[in-house]
């Protein structure tokens, strides 16, 4: 089959992630004597400064981790709601019906930075200054911004002129998106980071991991957090076209760390896939998987299509009633053999174009108002969904479908689908999948003294109460990010994700359902073929994003697409719109084979900046 690059194979180290320039820094860690998750933290920072309209350092980030000879584990860098966070302080005290989707009322305490400092005293080598250093020299020296992040300034710009004036500062030199080939520089956050260092070592003495845990301590109490808590107090005008100030404080960022803890798993044919827990959306992939019969139609023919199209619509259903971090969630019964022996009986020859959560364990199904309505076709939350399934930023010249490949962008700064990606495995065998999201360009102001902005992942909260996704202080909103690991026959054997915010769990499955059923290249897996393989989403389900819209029985492809098959799928029911030949999905994938000690890797091409590195 012909791919767009080859499956990178070699001994010593891979990484694949959504921007060069962040692989290139991770290869350079392990080129310099660091492990797989030395790299991972350095092209994390990196990716803060070169996918800035996609991740930043006060956003969130799940981790997935295979130690060699060690358990799978999750670091949670998700943040909690504020203490102050309230749904009666959002809807009684501001008469808000949905958390807005920009500015600080919808910031979560930020968990990315904690969680890569976890990663990087917990399990990597390096000190902080040799993984910050190349964050540091993009920020300060400069960086040729791809084009979807002049495109997103672009979109934003009358915000960041009449209100964002400090983000128009780092984004607008000279009161313009800075030009193709031009450098983007941003000194305001390279400073950040070298006085954060500066007082680290300080702090932490010629002891790296002291040198670490000051770093955090800088962070959640220091002069970060002061800067942070002040932006949060400052009337910011978001997208419910009214200015509002945040709850975040001081106490909300001291009380708050990263935390460790087990995957949920699914064992299928062979194969073990391990994603973190409910808070996130990542059991939806692994209830698709439950769902399927053991006999699948050719993999890529309408009919495995219509199959696991309608198998995706379940398990988002299930997603909207019973995820979250505010109530316990049924996983165990939502994973059973049982359960989806029922659900499956569900899937009929036609497209659904209803939402159909189950009762595991007899329990009543539990929907917000807003879902309900939504999937009932209320033509007043249905018309909530303003530009669902249009473009408002394109890309590569090809018609830009919300949700797919990169953010659609509001002039208002609402934002879906926002995210990158990167995988690391080592000479040792160290394997870690993350996927870093939240404190984008367009979520908030950049916060003057720092340069970055806070996040918005409070706007996958519900404000109605007793619900498993309640905005709730002290709780986690369910977020959309959702790294994987695979085993095979026990062992770690593939790291991989993609972003993209609800559609991330629809895309991996087929990468994944892609790998497992595609015949070896070399010996190895065809991580390159099932990147390239056309792809495809629905959005039959509410978004998790602001205004929390929905398109029951859409289907969107690639043009790529047998034609055929896609004749086939609209007589079986399914509102299908062609996009571009490479619209969907920007996987990112690397792999070890434990008899060989091979390792591979393969990035996506769709958007014209994910690259894999290795040798």
């Amino acid at each position: 089959m012909f791919t767009t690059r080859p499956t990178l194979q070699g001994t010593f180290g891979m990484v694949s992630s959504t921007h060069w320039l962040a692989s290139q820094s991770a290869m350079a860690v392990l080129e310099d004597g660091g492990n797989a998750y030395d790299a991972a933290v350095a092209a994390g920072f990196v990716l803060h400064v070169v996918e800035p309209h996609l991740n930043g350092p006060a956003g969130e980030v799940p981790i997935i981790i295979a130690p060699a000879g060690g358990d799978v584990r999750v670091l949670c860098g998700q943040g909690v709601a504020p203490a102050g966070a309230s749904v009666a302080h959002y809807r009684d005290t501001l008469g808000l019906d949905l958390v807005p989707g920009t500015g600080p009322l919808a910031a979560a305490v930020p968990g990315a930075f904690d969680a890569w400092m976890l990663l990087l005293r917990d399990h990597g080598t390096k000190p902080l200054a040799d993984v910050l250093k190349y964050a540091i020299g993009y920020a300060e020296d400069g960086h040729p911004p791809v084009e979807r992040v002049t495109e997103t300034i672009a979109t934003v710009r009358e915000l960041f002129v009449t209100e964002w004036t400090s983000s128009a500062e780092v984004y607008l030199p000279g009161g313009t998106p800075p030009a193709p080939g031009a450098l983007l520089r941003n000194p305001r956050l390279a400073a950040t980071w070298r006085r954060l260092v500066a007082e680290a070592e300080a702090a932490g003495g010629a002891d790296r991991d002291a040198q670490i845990d000051a770093a955090r301590e800088v962070w959640r109490t220091g002069f970060i957090a002061e800067a942070l808590v002040r932006q949060a107090a400052r009337p910011t005008l978001d997208t419910s076209g009214k200015h509002h100030t945040g709850t975040l404080t001081a106490a909300d960022l001291a009380d708050w760390s990263a935390t460790y803890e087990d995957p949920v798993t699914y064992d299928w044919n062979g194969w073990t896939l391990c994603k973190a827990g409910p808070w996130s959306q990542g059991p939806a992939f692994l209830q698709q998987l439950a769902l399927l019969p053991a006999e699948l139609p050719a993999y890529g023919s309408a009919a495995c299509t219509h199959l696991l199209v309608e198998g995706c619509k379940l398990a988002m259903a299930d997603r909207e009633a019973w995820y979250g971090d505010a109530a316990e969630v049924p996983v165990a019964e939502l994973l059973s053999d049982a359960y989806n022996a029922g659900r499956r009986e569900l899937i009929g020859e036609r497209a659904s174009y209803e939402l159909r959560p189950g009762r595991p364990g007899g329990r009543e199904p539990r929907l917000a108002a807003h879902v309900r309505a939504v999937a009932a076709g209320d033509a007043g939350a249905r018309g909530l969904a303003v530009g669902a399934g249009e473009p408002t930023v394109a890309g590569a010249g090809e018609p830009t479908v919300a949700g797919v490949g990169e953010p659609t962008v509001a002039p208002d700064g609402g934002t879906r689908g926002d995210t990158c990606h990167l995988d690391v495995v080592d000479r040792w065998g160290n394997m870690v999948a993350a996927t870093p999201s939240g404190g984008w360009l367009q979520s908030n102001p950049v916060v003057p003294e720092l340069g970055f902005p806070l996040g918005t992942r409070l706007q996958m909260a519900w404000l109605e109460d007793g619900l498993p996704n309640s905005l709730t202080p002290g709780r986690r909103p369910r977020t959309t990010l959702t790294p994987s690991l695979a085993l095979k026959d026990g062992v770690p054997v593939m790291a991989f994700g993609t972003p993209g915010g609800d559609q991330q769990d629809q895309w991996q499955v087929h990468f994944f359902l892609s790998v497992a059923l595609r015949p070896p290249v070399r010996g190895g897996l065809d991580l390159q073929g099932a990147v390239d393989a056309p792809n495809w989403h629905t959005e039959s389900f509410p978004e998790s994003f602001y205004p929390r819209g929905m398109r029951p029985g859409s289907l969107v492809v690639e043009s790529r697409t047998d034609p055929e098959a896609v004749a086939e799928l609209r007589r079986r029911g399914h509102d299908v719109t062609v996009g571009g030949p490479w619209s969907e999905g920007r996987l990112c994938a690397v792999a070890r084979d434990p008899r060989t000690g091979v390792l591979s890797a393969a990035a996506n091409p769709r958007g014209m900046q994910g690259y894999a590195v290795g040798r």
